[in-house]
């Protein structure tokens, strides 16, 4: 039989209540949203750790009952009979705790910068790059998240280039990071007359939205320009200087934000991209020693591996990381299929976890 952490498991029923009780009491604001989220995190963990103890009790009432001497024959098969169906749903039960037991990432319930960048494959490049923004747009509107563009620069035949963007609700890096990565279109461009299909790629990079206690800037270190807002808009963004680029001088990264009409509003925006991008950067070095100690890099964020392949005449899907393949593209480029892809890469980096925790 496999066994759970019992001390763990004490531990955080003792921790449940007591967060309970605090959350009851008068408190800061702040104090009461983090509490709050602590229990909104334990709750669903401890209910699974009640319902695990309540089925172990009545595993061992059922093997003192058929244990009994005097219990009758019938009664003992009975008992026997729910036994071996309690056996069984325990070691499921168990499986749940394990899963939910796991260390999380701090940054699973961060809101995410989402980037989309054209690569090779001209004007069907940036199409592509288009249809994958508004593929983790419709994902986003189904988990009940918001999305809010940030930047874009438009492709000669529609589509972007680049396009950057805000995803803000609940848990959002948990699930969209596993999707950083090159990601390669197989399929017929409108405008090619002979019916010959292309391969064109673009890159995604999910980066978690960091706050100033994660990361420090220097104020010394920033170059800000302020200029006017370029592509569409309106008249109204030609004649203010509301776009805002902020320029890291120690390490050259750039951002600019000019989607909004106010300059402050901008500027707060471009230093959340900044944050992020500074970020992603120490976790990506951080990334690469580790990775020099296992083959697989799921959700490293690893953006130079190509990850998955749309197949339009076949009208798949394939995940080269873990080789799955859907054939319901359309849905899939709908956000309604693409939860299959993220839950399957969910579950793989969950057993990868767990098999890193027996192997230790």
């Amino acid at each position: 039989m496999t066994t759970l952490p019992e001390g763990k498991l004490d531990a955080l029923l003792t921790r449940h209540a007591a967060v309970e009780a605090e959350l009851s009491q008068q408190m800061p604001a702040e104090a009461f949203v983090k509490l709050s989220r602590e229990f909104a995190e334990i709750d669903p963990v401890v209910a699974k750790i009640k319902a695990y103890r309540a089925v172990a009790a009545e595993l061992a009432d059922l093997a003192a009952l058929i244990a009994d001497p005097r219990t009758e024959a019938a009664m003992r098969e009975m008992a026997d009979d729910e036994r071996r169906a309690l056996e069984d749903r325990r070691e499921q039960m168990i499986a749940e705790l394990r899963i939910a037991l796991l260390p999380k990432d701090a940054l699973d319930e961060r809101n995410v910068i989402l980037e989309i960048r054209a690569g090779t494959g001209g004007d069907e490049a940036s199409l592509f790059a288009g249809d994958l923004f508004r593929m983790y747009e419709r994902y986003a509107a189904r988990q009940g998240w918001t999305t809010e563009m940030l930047s874009a620069s438009e492709g000669a035949k529609g589509g972007f280039k680049e396009i950057i963007a805000e995803i803000r609700g609940r848990g959002p890096f948990a699930k969209l990071k596993f999707e950083s990565g090159v990601h390669r279109v197989q399929r017929v461009p409108d405008t090619e007359a002979q019916g010959r299909i292309h391969t064109s790629a673009a890159t995604v990079a999910v980066l978690p939205e960091v706050e100033d206690v994660d990361i420090e800037i220097k104020p010394d270190d920033l170059k800000i320009d302020t200029m006017r807002s370029g592509g569409a808009g309106g008249q109204h963004v030609n004649k203010t200087e509301s776009a805002i680029r902020i320029t890291h001088m120690p390490s050259g990264i750039v951002v600019l934000v000019q989607e909004e009409r106010s300059q402050h509003k901008n500027r707060a925006k471009a230093m959340a991209m900044l944050r992020a991008k500074l970020y992603d950067t120490e976790r990506a070095k951080r990334d690469a020693e580790r990775a020099s100690e296992r083959k697989d890099q799921i959700g490293s964020g690893d953006r130079s591996q190509r990850i998955r392949t749309y197949n339009f005449p076949q009208g798949r899907v394939t995940d080269h990381r873990i080789n799955l393949t859907l054939y319901n593209l359309p849905k899939v480029m709908e956000g309604e299929a693409l939860g299959e892809i993220i839950n399957a890469l969910v579950t793989e980096h969950q057993a990868e976890l767990l098999a890193a925790e027996n192997a230790s």
